[in-house]
């Protein structure tokens, strides 16, 4: 019996180019990172390496990214240590009600510590209201947090105007780009983001390492502390297969992205023809019908 696995958008297979370049630093390059030996060195040569490829896939410098264990610990990083760090400049942050529950859960969490929350509503499409956003603005709104893709239906938000906003404004933003990175352009530049973060395993990296981009201007107090890795900001040993596999991902994703749009967009075209001809219980989300922009499709039957 043949099986097809449809559900990229929760998790992908680890790409064979990926795993290659990692198997090394299992068995051969094993040194700690940290280390002033040769063997640390060489460990963390790579990871150096790989944190200039993801600075090349979301138009960030280098310096600017952390590596976690994925987009949960950044999310929690992001907000837990923007909260503690900012407390004297605000104790407003606006959300959306459908962002993944790694937001949802975190701020609940600090609504707890006296954190207000606003939880914007979306339309029938999942897309949030500019004018809501501008009118959801306080004098003590610090801190606007908005995905970029939503990780059940693939819609893509107003990014670039909500950067904007926020600018205007001076608020920072943080966006949760975990289901874009690899499917659509993403450019913390272009778009005025702050902060943003995605896990490897949504672009065919391994599961367990992510990162959060954090813009130089930004302050966060760390949620760990140790040995001073990521320059005080995220403690605990290198995980340099994992990181060497993040990075090899997202310099495949930066060469191949326009040729994996081109084959997504084709097969997803196909597939919904052939499901609609020859099933009769197949419901197809009306965004697709309409053209309303998505990164990813959703199809049940």
């Amino acid at each position: 019996m043949l099986i097809n696995y449809f559900d990229n958008a929760s998790t992908t297979s680890v790409d064979s180019r990926v795993l290659e370049a990692m198997l090394p630093y299992f068995s051969e390059i094993y040194g700690n990172a940290s280390s002033n030996h040769d063997f640390g060195k060489e460990s963390k040569q790579a990871i150096e390496l790989s944190r200039k490829q993801v600075s090349k896939l979301i138009n960030c410098n280098e310096g600017e990214i952390i590596f976690t264990s994925g987009a949960t610990e950044s999310i929690n990083f992001a907000l837990k240590g923007f909260v503690e760090s900012n407390f004297e400049k605000g104790n407003h942050i606006i959300t959306v009600k459908t962002e993944h529950k790694a937001v949802l859960a975190t701020c609940e969490y600090l609504e707890t510590k006296g954190v207000e929350v606003t939880y914007l509503d979306v339309d029938k499409d999942g897309l949030i209201s500019i004018n809501d956003l501008k009118e959801a603005i306080r004098n003590d709104t610090f801190l606007i947090c908005i995905m970029y893709v939503n990780n059940e239906t693939g819609i893509i938000q107003p990014i670039k105007e909500i950067g904007s906003i926020a600018k205007e404004n001076n608020i920072p933003f943080f966006c949760d780009a975990t289901q874009a990175v690899g499917k659509i352009k993403v450019d913390v530049l272009e778009n005025n983001i702050d902060l943003l973060c995605f896990s490897g395993h949504k672009l065919n990296a391994p599961k367990g390492v992510g990162i959060l981009y954090k813009n130089k201007n930004i302050v966060l107090t760390p949620l760990f502390h140790g040995g001073g890795q990521e320059n005080g900001l995220r403690a605990g040993t290198y995980n340099t297969p994992l990181i060497v596999g993040l990075g090899k991902a997202c310099e495949i994703a930066i060469k191949e992205f326009r040729e994996n749009s081109n084959i997504i967009e084709t097969k997803s075209k196909l597939l919904i023809q052939e499901l609609l001809e020859k099933r009769n219980k197949v419901f197809i989300d009306s965004k697709i019908k309409k053209s309303i922009k998505s990164a990813t499709k959703q199809i049940n039957f």
